[in-house]
């Protein structure tokens, strides 16, 4: 039985000034130990995906409807004292801002001792040594000034490690990684993929990796999710995503990545804006963009449809076969 498994999700935002559509029919399964990035634009729902996943999405305004199954369990209509048992123990998230995700008015030791507390029961004491040790694996020495310490004295480098140390401390089996790296540095940012990428080696748990950097995908994940306009539009192992591309719009994304061979050539961009998910959409949410796009794509009905091994796509003139983009 996969870990999780999620099944025609869709997560609404009811506004004064209407409905918001965030993510429309998701599904997708993950497996034990798996890694899978879920990858496109701003605003295309996959923040609200990864929060829906942990069941923390605010109710109102927020609805979740859909099945999510985490190691069989219910995560949309259990009891919310099942959900505090999963939430920060079995599944943690790291969030993309820690300057906003700690607590500022608590030490670092004991925002990273409160899970042990909460879910294993150890006194603050017994915590320690698990807390020192979590600091340690994150490349943060231990000395007793940081017994002290609280977030505003971190940089937003250390800040993040210490995100991922509360995240890992009671060793979740699905770890969700919400654009992790977007607020630091090039340099931090290597720092923190590479803690993230030996975390997942040797702990071996699963994890959704949530990003808008393709290179991030490459380098760490095995499956991808490209999401638009609440959609997931394509799904494919990594390779297979990035040398058999089958959606237009994926295929836009890995045209604008910037090349080391063509530096003088102008980055590719994708024409237009998403649509607005407070209105009703018609056909192919990406039609508007596709430089592909015919009468057919403005009234088709979306659908993930297989276009190879573990490889699905919602394109209509892909799956029935009348367009075949240039690799």
């Amino acid at each position: 039985m996969p870990l999780l498994t999620v099944n025609a999700l869709t997560t609404s935002f009811h506004m004064h000034t209407g409905t918001v559509h965030a993510v429309a029919g998701a599904s997708f399964t993950l497996e034990k130990g798996d890694v899978t990035g879920i990858v496109g634009e701003s605003g295309c729902g996959k923040s609200a995906l990864s929060l829906s996943l942990m069941r923390l999405i605010p109710r109102p305004p927020g609805e979740v409807n859909g099945t999510i199954l985490f190691d069989g369990i219910d995560c949309v209509h259990s009891p919310e004292s099942t959900m505090r048992s999963i939430r920060g123990n079995r599944m943690s998230m790291v969030f993309q801002d820690p300057q906003t995700s700690l607590n500022p008015y608590m030490r670092i030791v004991s925002q990273l001792a409160e899970p042990l507390q909460i879910h294993r029961s150890m006194s603050k004491k017994e915590a320690m040594p698990l807390v020192v040790q979590a600091l340690e694996d994150v490349g943060i020495p231990w000395h007793d000034g940081l017994a002290r310490a609280y977030p505003h004295e971190f940089s937003g480098g250390m800040r993040q490690r210490v995100m991922i140390a509360m995240a890992l401390i009671t060793n979740p089996e699905l770890l969700i990684a919400d654009e992790p790296t977007t607020a630091l540095d090039v340099t931090v940012q290597a720092q923190v993929l590479a803690l993230l990428e030996r975390a997942i080696a040797l702990r071996g748990m699963a994890v959704i990796f949530v990003t808008h950097n393709l290179g991030i995908v490459a380098k760490l994940c095995r499956r991808v999710m490209v999401m638009y306009a609440g959609h997931i539009v394509e799904q494919a192992d990594t390779r297979d995503l990035f040398y058999h591309t089958a959606h237009p719009y994926t295929r836009a994304l890995i045209n604008a990545l910037p090349s080391v061979t063509r530096r003088q050539e102008r980055l590719a961009v994708i024409p237009g804006q998403p649509p607005d998910l407070s209105l009703p959409q018609q056909g192919c949410v990406f039609a508007s963009r596709c430089v592909h796009a015919q009468s057919v794509c403005t009234s088709c009905t979306m659908h993930l449809g297989s276009v190879g091994t573990n490889h699905t796509t919602s394109c209509t003139r892909i799956l029935d076969g009348s367009l075949l983009l240039n690799q």
